[in-house]
């Protein structure tokens, strides 16, 4: 059993080593190639970030925050970089969102590449601008470029790194000075492609003083090969700014996915965040909240349902580095079949930042004994002013309730619904939104009966060929 555990960690290595031998070659044939910017700083940013990981690596299972799932195994070295968007055509012809009575402006990322025809970016009356982050470039160098990779955390590994050697493409949004967006934007990141694809967006959002902005994204799949979706989001909030931001994950079994958000507060900034997957291959959500300035506040919600052989894995790091600060976390999720999760949440309070309230849930529920779910909460406080809790419970689904429910008439399997049911919906019912709410729920109770799996379509696509009706009247459980 030794033995066969080292030849493994070795095979491992070699593949991560291979790995990264193909990065540097890919690099090497690409750099001159992918998007730049006329001063030269984004070449500097892409060389500085190979030479990191040409020097230290990327994270193996062997480091603390990767240890539940051996990443090395599964990148592969036959990945194709696209280095021009595809020949464009109408989204309406390829992908369709059925999320009925939600109004948004919709913007769309396709295999990495920023869909569009002619407008790279565009420019609303009031000073909102949303578009390709390169196009951003060129014309407001000086608003993208203070800010592009300027959101540091010291729990950021080095796949971010990865990201700023490759990145391609992405979107771009600003909100001016007290600007209030009053319909939601949508950002739908597609793969359409048979391709092994291996992509690197970069996001970059920017709230001015006061500004405020609600954006649903969603990752999802069309056609697809062995995918490597590795994309950086970095949101920066000044004073007063509130930013609510959806996000719904509902991917291949083929795909690997990683994300990495960084969030900078300035005071009296208020960010909100729901991040519900209904499916993944591996999936890796890694949230850097940075609360910099007083009265700054972070609340984060998170829901997660696995089966067969899915692995999620939610990272939330949350730093308070100023006084009068607030962040509240609550993270759910499910585990059937043979599927893993893990949550791992970390809220540092610094000496300075007295009078600092953080508060920090995880609760799961294993539907087998074969599923596992691990989590581990974390409060490192250096402060003595502070209301600071964490919790973290792993269980099954409750014999008593469920007995009560059966002695109702309730079948085993919609009484079993009903519980799961009513455990996952805390978190969907923050969404604020009220018809993506509805839509979510609905998405929910049709997950929990095995009747959606990765869509054809968009991840908030739901066929109306069945009609499936399950009214859940919560107040008589």
């Amino acid at each position: 059993m030794i033995g066969s555990r080292k030849n493994t960690n070795r095979e491992n290595s070699d593949k991560m080593e291979n790995f990264i031998h193909y990065i540097k070659a890919q690099f090497d044939t690409l750099a001159t190639q992918l998007p730049n910017d006329k001063e030269g700083k984004i070449s500097d940013l892409r060389q500085q970030a190979l030479d990191v990981i040409l020097s230290k690596g990327l994270p193996t299972s062997k480091d603390e925050l990767w240890r539940h799932y051996p990443i090395e195994k599964n990148l592969e070295c036959n990945y194709d970089i696209q280095s021009a968007a595809d020949p464009y055509k109408p989204v309406e012809e390829y992908f369709k969102c059925n999320v009925h009575h939600i109004d948004t402006y919709m913007f769309t990322i396709l295999n990495g590449w920023y869909a569009h025809q002619n407008a790279p970016l565009t420019t609303f009356p009031n000073g909102v601008i949303v578009g390709s982050i390169f196009a951003a470039i060129s014309q407001y160098p000086e608003l993208v470029l203070k800010n592009l990779s300027q959101c540091q955390s010291d729990k950021a590994d080095n796949f971010v790194k990865l990201n700023e050697a490759f990145f391609n493409d992405g979107i771009f949004i600003y909100v001016p000075d007290n600007i209030v967006v009053e319909k939601p934007m949508q950002l739908v990141s597609i793969i359409n492609s048979k391709q092994n694809l291996m992509v690197h967006n970069r996001n970059l959002i920017v709230l001015g003083k006061h500004a405020s902005l609600s954006l649903v994204q969603c990752d999802d799949s069309l056609q697809f090969g062995k995918t490597f979706i590795n994309n950086v989001t970095e949101i920066v909030l000044e004073e007063g700014a509130t930013m609510n931001f959806y996000k719904m994950e509902n991917k291949d079994v083929q795909s690997l996915l990683i994300n990495h958000i960084f969030i900078h507060q300035k005071g009296f900034s208020r960010f909100y965040s729901n991040a519900v997957t209904f499916n993944a291959g591996f999936l890796r959500n890694m949230i850097h909240v940075n609360l910099k300035e007083p009265f700054a506040e972070a609340k984060l919600y998170g829901l997660y349902l696995v089966d067969k052989k899915q692995f999620v894995d939610n990272h939330v790091y949350v730093n308070h580095a100023a006084p009068d600060c607030t962040s509240y976390q609550l993270y759910k999720g499910i585990a059937d079949d043979e599927s893993r999760a893990n949550f791992n949440g970390h809220i540092v309070v610094r000496p300075y930042a007295q009078r600092t309230s953080a508060f920090q849930t995880n609760k799961n529920i294993t539907l087998t004994d074969e599923a596992k779910i691990t989590t581990k909460p974390f409060l490192e406080i250096y402060a003595d002013d502070v209301k600071c809790s964490h919790g973290a419970t792993v269980g099954q689904l409750d014999d008593e309730a469920l007995f009560y429910l059966r002695s109702r008439g309730i079948c085993e399997r919609n009484a079993r619904m009903l519980l799961m049911y009513a455990f996952a919906n805390e978190i969907i019912n923050f969404v604020e939104i009220e018809s993506l709410r509805d839509k979510l729920l609905d998405m929910t109770k049709k997950r929990l009966s095995g009747e959606l799996s990765i869509c054809d379509q968009c991840v908030l696509h739901c066929s109306d060929e069945k009609h499936f009706s399950f009214e859940i009247d919560i107040s008589k459980i």
